[in-house]
Parts: C-alpha cells; structure tokens; sequence
C-alpha cells in the first residue's frame, strides 16, 4: 500500500493530510471479541523533521545520524512505547508527515520490552500492512499497518503488563531524507549502525548499539477494547510533553492523571499525550520541512491528525498559550480567540473540553518570564476560569504558583530529568503531580462502571 500526499489548502500544511489504509480482511478477522473497538492508546504528536525540536537528555546522534539531510541509511529502529490501555490487538500508524521522500517501512514487529533493548523472549511478532511486509508512505502522508493479535495479553487490567512498554522494531532501507519525528520522548530507545540492515525480528538488542530519547516515524498505537472505554486526550506544549520530568519515569502530569483515573475506574480509561514542546495555539501561519521551528505546527493546524483522529476520544484537556506570549508575542486576546476556535471545532464532534490555565513563568531566563508576559497570562487564564468558556476547568495555575512571588512553588522548579536548578518554567515531577491532582475527574465525562445484577438464588 503507498501513501499519497496531499497539497495545502486554506493556510494549512501539507503535513497535516492523513491517508489510511481501509480495513483490511486480516483487520476485519482479527482484534478479538465481537463488539471490541479501535482506542488510542499512545501517540507522539509528529511536529517536524529531525533535527527540528526540543529533545531533553539526548545521546549524540551523530552516530545513528550522521547526516540529517539524508537521514537513516538502511538502519532498524526499535522504539520503546508505553501504551496506556492494553487489548486483544494492536495497530500502529507510521507517519513521513515532515518527510521530502517516500518512506519505506519494512519487517514491522512487536513485542513487549525486555531488559534495556531486548524484547521478550516469544513475544516479538510480525506486523504487516494490507498484508503486505512493507509499505511505502508519500511526503507529507501517514499509514497504518493491519491489526496484530498480542496473545501475550491475557485479559483486561492484566497486571503483569501494567506500566510495561512495547517494542516497536522496523527496518528503513533508506536514505529516507529528512525523518518525521517527536524529539521529546523522554523514553529510551535503539537504533542499529547506518547500514547495518534489518534486524527487527531478533530479540536480542546485541546489533542495536545507539540509543535515543526521541521517537522516530511511529506517531500512533491503538488496541482493541470495549467500546465503552473512554480516550482522553492532552494537547499542549512542552509542559504537557514533559520537559523537566524524568527520563524513563513516566511522570508527566498525563501519565500521573491516567494512574489516578485507573484507581477509580479501572482498565476503562486510556490517556494519550499530544503535547509538543514548544507549541503554539495560533501560530506560525506556516510550517513546512524547509522552513522549521522548534514548536511544530500550530495547535489549530494540528487538531485534527494528532486529536481528532485519535480513536474513541471523548474529552480533551487543553493546556496551551505560553509560548504564544513569550516566543511570539502574541496578545491575550488572540490566544483567547485561538483557543475559542479550537473548543468550537473540538465540540462539534462532541468532544467534551477541559480548559486548563496556564502556569506561571514568571523569572524564566526569556521571553515567557516577563511581568509583561505574565500580565498577559494572567488575562487568559481568567478568561479560561470564566463559566461556558470550557466544559470544566483544571486549574494548574491555582496548585503550582507561589502567591508571595508570582513564580513557580520552590519544590516544583528543580530539574528531574537532568538535575540542577530547573528554569522556572516548566514544573517538575512534583508539580505535575500537583497538577494531575487538579484535574476535576468528574467532570471528564467518564461513566461508572455498571453494578453486576445478581442472580436470582436457586432454591
């Protein structure tokens, strides 16, 4: 199956386009029981071409990438995923939305993570798409592969794969050009030696030398489950992607609000991270692979690949504005106006919104740390408080400011990815968690479960 890109219209980018292959026989046959449906499980919002971004504790990549014009060079990638939600079965999207050349998947498999790079022995399995063992994506499109069966997965809320990661290894004959990829993953993965071929189907990690904190091509996984399974979605920047938590911690304030709504509700609810470090609301008016910033598209131009195409999404907590201030200098209003027209999009599709106000910056060695900006900030969040504007508000601001300073609480400013003194900006694991407290859980539209009718009792 080939890709096939699409042109901008109306100010948005190429990128954006989707293109999906249809259910598939093998699709239709496989995905377990009857009644189950596609739910986002995970997904790494694509934002440009590598090295554009804001990667945190990366290794040298000079190494795996010794050219990023000309990309990976005949290499296999092992990427390190989380799923949120555990099924039946699995599909992936793969996506060459940055990419200037058609992008060759081959040799697609999964399994469950082992120790570092390995994966677990009997449980690395081929993927194909359309039945096919590779798939060729165009520029600027996006593909998913068929449905594969996880036998491994012994039944809902298996506790032996709670918090376990997904090996995800495929072989890029190459050179691909520039790579579509989300720097920011905060999650160890591997990659072979330019040249060194394909070896996505061995368990052992021996021919994978090179490591990366950053998630290459995959932008999506989905798994079969009830339909009654509620998605969430965080959209926002790189306080929603996780600057500043820690590596290989799972501890944004996403990952801490999904433990939270699994204490109450079980294997029901799936929490997908489409943050991008960097991002802005509204801007820039343009965003192609010639011309990249850091930040990726804006959230206006990227609501429909990276929400509203995931599957079975039901609310979106949007926390998202800063950069436009401080980076772009944008006023209060036109942040309002932006996100005024993101929550009349997201609603409708019947998609329940959670607006959630920014923190402070106040201090932060840049443009975002001014009084000026923090006046600004402060505009917006008190639109975003105000009644009718969301569904239902998580107030971050209110659990993280120091009201004697204006800035961040002291306990949330040191670095937990890296160490050291922070930068004021962005909270650490513990403000996140804070803020993961914040949100309103029974407003996130989420169904307690049915109470089991018992049987009447035989006499």
């Amino acid at each position: 199956m080939t890709g096939v890109g699409r042109r901008p219209f109306l100010g948005v980018p190429f990128a954006l386009a989707l293109v999906s292959s249809p259910a598939s026989a093998q699709d239709r046959r496989r995905g377990g029981p009857p009644g189950n449906a596609w739910a986002g499980a995970w997904a790494a919002s694509a934002h440009g071409p590598y090295p554009s971004g804001n990667p945190s504790a990366q290794p040298d990549q000079s190494f795996a990438f010794p050219t990023p014009a000309e990309g990976a060079r005949n290499q296999t990638m092992r990427m390190m995923v989380r799923p949120d939600i555990w099924g039946p079965a699995a599909r992936l999207r793969f996506s060459n939305a940055f990419g200037t050349r058609p992008l060759v998947i081959q040799g697609l498999h999964v399994g469950l993570q082992g120790v570092g790079g390995n994966v677990a022995r009997g449980t690395n399995r081929p993927v194909t798409f359309g039945g096919g063992r590779s798939v060729t994506i165009a520029p600027g499109a996006t593909s998913w592969s068929d449905a594969v069966d996880l036998p491994f997965m012994r039944g809902p809320g298996d506790p032996l794969l709670e918090g376990r990661r997904v090996a995800v290894s495929f072989h890029v004959p190459g050179p691909t050009g520039p790579m579509t990829w989300h720097a920011k993953s905060l999650t160890t993965s591997y990659v072979t030696a330019p040249g060194a071929g394909d070896h996505a189907r061995e368990d052992s990690d021996a021919s994978f030398p090179f490591t990366t904190a950053s998630w290459f091509f995959l932008d999506m996984v989905e798994m079969r489950a009830p339909p009654a399974t509620s998605v969430i979605v965080a959209f926002g920047d790189s306080i929603t992607d996780g600057t500043n938590t820690t590596m290989n911690g799972d501890d944004r304030w996403p990952d801490t609000l999904s433990r939270r709504l699994r204490a109450r509700f079980g294997p029901r609810v799936s929490v997908v991270n489409a943050g991008i470090g960097g991002n802005r609301v509204t801007g820039p008016p343009e965003y192609t692979p010639a011309n990249p910033i850091p930040g990726g598209p804006s959230a206006l131009s990227r609501l429909e690949r990276d929400v509203l195409q995931v599957s079975g999404v039901k609310t979106v907590i949007w926390m998202e504005g800063i950069n436009d201030l401080g980076s772009a200098e944008a006023t209060a209003e036109q942040v309002i106006a932006g996100l005024r027209e993101g929550v009349r999009r997201l609603r409708e599709r019947n998609i329940r919104v959670i607006g959630a106000t920014l923190t402070t910056a106040l201090g932060y060695n840049g443009g975002h740390g001014t009084p000026q900006v923090d006046e600004r900030r402060r505009a917006i969040n008190t639109w975003i408080r105000a009644p009718g504007n969301f569904d239902a508000v998580a107030d971050f601001d209110a659990v993280t400011i120091d009201q004697a300073t204006g800035q961040l609480k002291p306990a949330f400013i040191p670095n937990s990815t890296v160490g050291g003194a922070g930068d004021r900006l962005h909270p650490n694991r513990a403000g996140l968690m804070a803020m993961a407290e914040a949100v309103p859980i029974d407003a996130l539209g989420i169904p307690e479960a049915p109470v089991p009718r018992r049987r009447p009792s035989q006499r």
